[in-house]
């Protein structure tokens, strides 16, 4: 099997980017460790995403959004407060309203269902997406101006640019010698979904507390997805309560803002750390999402920046084409390197400072932050700026995110 991309990891960076190049003309094959069948059930598990405003014009360019648009949630507004459980947030917070920036909404939830589903659709209507599913990856080989992969099964499949989209703990960038630079936090996420009495009004809520952050987002109906960061002891005694248990625990946090709450999901729990790729490119090779990068989820802005990444390769990779340039060429893959990892470092040195300075109780830093908070809220064009960074619409921004 012969095409101009190969793509390992079936997740979302994966398709958005198969769909991106095949858009622009590129033949395709995205090779998924998952069963089709997995991928695309329709229960709802609890899992969602913070879509930027940015991102959602990409799947808007990749005709996915009018199938998820639907069951999307506007986030019209983010509150920032610190505080303590059971002692309710500082006096001292950050408020964000999308009516201070021109373009909408700041971004949408989106169950993790729908979005694959979408992609799922979306590739198998394009004939030149070819995916093969239950496949893994064991040996990966350049020669000359191809690139080819070895199956699990036997098969192969030989490309001309392999990307690497199969996570934290990438295989394919192992198999080509890049190494990682990183740290964990000590810190577990436990996510899950509830539902509650009260609408919720589009408002995203970040509630900062001595052991981590508590993210409290916005879904359709009265329900709303929650990032919980404990320690990581906490987090193994709260994933191993009963559902009425694990709710008593997370109302004092949570609060009574919205009524009563109960759960509408499975709860899963993830660690949490920094881990950078050393390189995004190599030989014939290129890196993208989690990959190429993992951070904190204090900013929500994990897969957004696995979208900026589909967004960028995909605009290098078509431009390379029209300049008749090998699309793989170290001249090509450096350009898509250099476009993506200063904005890279720079958003994961802001999670991991941010991390640092709001995940403890020490009195000093605690006054320092809420002085600083204060600040923010009562300077508009601060204020703005947050709004804009949060939105996706800051940085040298691909066509895609350009709408």
């Amino acid at each position: 099997m012969t095409t101009d991309i190969i793509i390992v990891g079936g997740g979302l960076n994966g398709p958005a980017l198969a769909l991106a190049a095949a858009n622009a003309g590129f033949t395709v094959t995205i090779i998924d460790s998952l069963p089709v069948d997995e991928r695309a059930a329709p229960d709802f598990d609890g899992r969602s995403y913070a879509l930027a405003l940015a991102s959602q014009r990409l799947l808007r360019g990749i005709g996915v959004w009018d199938q998820v648009a639907g069951d999307a949630q506007p986030m019209l507004e983010i509150k920032v407060t610190d505080g303590r459980a059971g002692e309710g947030p500082s006096p001292w917070m950050m408020h964000f309203d999308h009516a201070e920036i021109e373009e909408g909404p700041m971004g949408y939830m989106v169950e993790d269902r729908h979005l694959r589903r979408a992609f799922l659709d979306a590739m198998q209507a394009n004939p030149l997406i070819t995916q093969l599913a239950s496949e893994t990856v064991v040996a990966q080989a350049v020669e000359g101006a191809q690139v080819t992969v070895t199956l699990a099964s036997g098969k192969t499949v030989t490309g001309g640019l392999l990307v690497g989209s199969d996570g934290r703990a990438s295989g394919t960038a192992t198999r080509a010698g890049i190494k990682r630079t990183g740290w964990g936090y000590g810190q577990t996420a436990v996510v899950c979904a509830v539902a509650h009495e009260k609408p919720h009004g589009g408002i995203a809520h970040q509630f900062f507390m001595p052991n981590g952050p508590l993210a409290i987002l916005p879904l359709t109906e009265k329900r709303c997805s929650i990032v919980w960061s404990e320690s990581d002891d906490r987090a193994v005694e709260l994933q191993a309560m009963d559902d009425a248990a694990f709710l008593d625990a997370l109302r004092p946090a949570f609060g009574s803002f919205l009524g009563q709450i109960s759960l509408a999901g499975a709860r899963f729990t993830y660690p949490l750390g920094l881990t950078l790729a050393n390189s995004f490119i190599a030989e014939r090779l290129a890196l993208i999402g989690d990959a190429a990068h993992g951070m904190h989820p204090i900013a929500g802005q994990g897969l957004n920046a696995g979208l900026r990444d589909v967004a960028a390769l995909a605009e290098v990779l078509t431009e390379a084409r029209a300049r008749g340039e090998d699309i793989a060429s170290p001249q090509v893959l450096a350009r898509y390197q250099q476009w993506r990892r200063f904005d890279t470092a720079a958003l994961a040195l802001a999670t991991d400072t941010f991390n640092r300075l709001f995940s403890n109780d020490n009195p000093l830093l605690r006054a320092a932050r809420d002085i600083g908070m204060g600040l923010v809220n009562a300077a508009p064009a601060l204020r703005r700026g947050f709004i804009r960074e949060a939105a996706g619409l800051t940085g040298d921004l691909p066509k895609l995110m350009r709408g």
